[in-house]
């Protein structure tokens, strides 16, 4: 477990650390400890494994949580957290209170109905499922040594190639965190353990999403902490710009896009149209992996547009993702996270969220009904980088078409199978098989829901007071040494912290 100290205020980087996932900071006072974000590994199977890794902290002792928004890298290890024991609030927006009981929920579906179909593999396959077990067994033991501090959180006790296969948490687990959710507004400050306040500012990344500026006071010294989150960009559809800030003593920015610039805004659309365009003389079928909430709702606003300004046919869509349709109703509740634009077009009685005579598929059995109807059409689903979700059954069904055109318009992890098609793969192995591609690959960037390099640094341009450390997280390597040098061209004071290292604020 973490040593407990009394003389000043740290910060253990939990998660998102010289990786772009599992968003988890431990603040830590000698009143408090609070969580800011806690994130589900995901992609590769070495992030991926590090779900499995004990909690660096007795979850009986954490008195608060704060979550930035509702991505399942920033949420998604609440329930095993509350399983191991912790029972304070969890402090998020409305709208994020709203989307996380969504993701939570199916996250733990989802790991049932894994763990359902591993036992029923090894059944029948006793001897490919032992060999599976061993190498995710040897994965684990390759992650803890990453941690400095492993042999202290279970002393003897890694977990077995047993717990592995079994889900991290369960419906029931899920329902259980979702009843600790505190609804918070912006803006406002609050109190959310002795010593530590909280004001959740607009991030402008997807619905309810915020940047937390933490104010601590610890003795006779008041220390401000600003966690940015996932930054959004700026004249993003559907919802507000990123809320400039001025001051901190210390700040935590994400550098998913460091060292690169997203094509502009205007190039993304009309790649898209051209997309939907080709699709539609050639008979074919675009395929769009997409995030369900976030990047679908902003993909469908703009072929909206798009139709409605006569720049596309009317090409038959099915948006193949329940999650996405019930994040998209949430976004509908939610008209006072909009920006003006969003605002006067419902008030114009224009709703940008739907495409006109769009086929929402509810069961697994019309999804996989999709690829027999008559082309050309377009599917937009889940998940983005597609690692799980109804995506996969689409590429494998579709990949060897060369009618198939198979559109990027996200972030793909390392590791995964969207970044390795992205790259060119001219093979790819889906459900055991070996699947040669055929299909045309694109990938437009401009539809990114995280800022950019140049984004980023006119958001950090916004300090009158600097903070005296930027501790650069939420990237992979090459992307935060990319920023941490233009960081550093600004004056500021930077760090690139380690997974789980402490850092001791001055």
């Amino acid at each position: 477990m973490l040593a407990a100290h009394h003389e000043s205020v740290r910060i253990h980087f939990l998660g998102a650390a010289n990786t772009v996932t599992g968003s988890q900071f431990l603040l830590e006072t000698s009143q408090a400890k609070v969580l800011v974000d806690c994130g589900m590994f995901q992609g590769a199977p070495n992030d991926a494994i590090r779900n499995h890794v004990p909690l660096a902290y007795d979850a009986s002792s954490i008195d608060a949580m704060l979550l930035t928004h509702a991505h399942l890298d920033h949420c998604g290890l609440i329930p095993h957290v509350v399983a191991a024991g912790f029972t304070g609030p969890i402090h998020a927006t409305a709208g994020t209170v709203e989307l996380a009981s969504l993701v939570l929920l199916d996250s733990a579906k989802l790991q049932e109905e894994f763990a359902q179909r591993h036992d029923r593999f090894a059944r029948k396959h006793p001897d490919r499922a032992a060999t599976e077990d061993a190498g995710e067994e040897t994965a684990l033991a390759a992650a803890m040594k990453l941690d400095p501090e492993a042999a202290l959180h279970a002393p003897g006790t890694p977990p077995t190639a047993t717990d592995l296969q079994a889900p991290l948490y369960t419906t029931s687990d899920a329902n259980a965190a979702i009843a600790q959710f505190k609804g918070v507004d912006y803006d406002q400050e609050i109190q959310v353990a002795p010593g530590i306040h909280a004001t959740f500012l607009d991030a402008g990344h997807i619905l309810g999403s915020a940047i937390i500026r933490v104010r601590v006071s610890e003795g006779s010294e008041e220390r401000i902490i600003v966690f940015s989150g996932d930054l959004g960009r700026p004249d993003t559809p559907i919802i507000r710009d990123p809320t400039p800030v001025a001051d901190a003593d210390y700040l935590l920015i994400e550098s998913t896009y460091g060292g690169r610039e997203h094509e502009p805004a205007e190039e993304a659309i009309r790649l898209l149209g051209e997309a939907v365009r080709q699709t539609a003389a050639a008979k074919g079928v675009l395929l769009i992996p997409s995030f369900a909430i976030g990047r679908t709702q902003e993909v469908v606003f703009e072929l909206d547009r798009l139709l409605a300004t006569q720049q596309i046919p009317h090409v038959p869509m099915y948006l193949d993702s329940p999650m996405a349709q019930k994040a998209t109703d949430i976004y509908r509740r939610y008209p006072s996270y909009y920006d003006a634009e969003t605002r006067a077009l419902i008030a114009a009685q224009d709703p940008p969220l739907d495409y006109p005579g769009a086929t929402v598929t509810a069961s697994g059995k019309e999804s996989a009904a999709i690829n027999q109807a008559p082309r050309p059409f377009l599917v937009i689903a889940s998940n983005g980088m597609i690692t799980g979700g109804r995506i996969v059954q689409h590429v494998k069904e579709l990949i060897g078409d060369p009618g198939m055109t198979l559109l990027f318009v996200g972030y793909q992890g390392q590791g995964t199978l969207g970044a390795q098609l992205q790259a060119g793969a001219k093979t790819a192995r889906i459900d055991g098989q070996e699947l040669e591609v055929r299909c045309q690959v694109r990938s437009i960037d401009g539809f990114s829901a995280h800022a950019d390099e140049p984004e980023l640094l006119a958001w950090l341009g916004n300090f009158t007071r600097k903070p005296k450390t930027v501790f650069i997280v939420h990237g992979e390597p090459k992307a935060q040494a990319a920023l941490e040098e233009k960081i550093k061209g600004l004056g500021f004071g930077t760090k690139i912290p380690h997974w789980r290292e402490t850092v001791e604020l001055d």
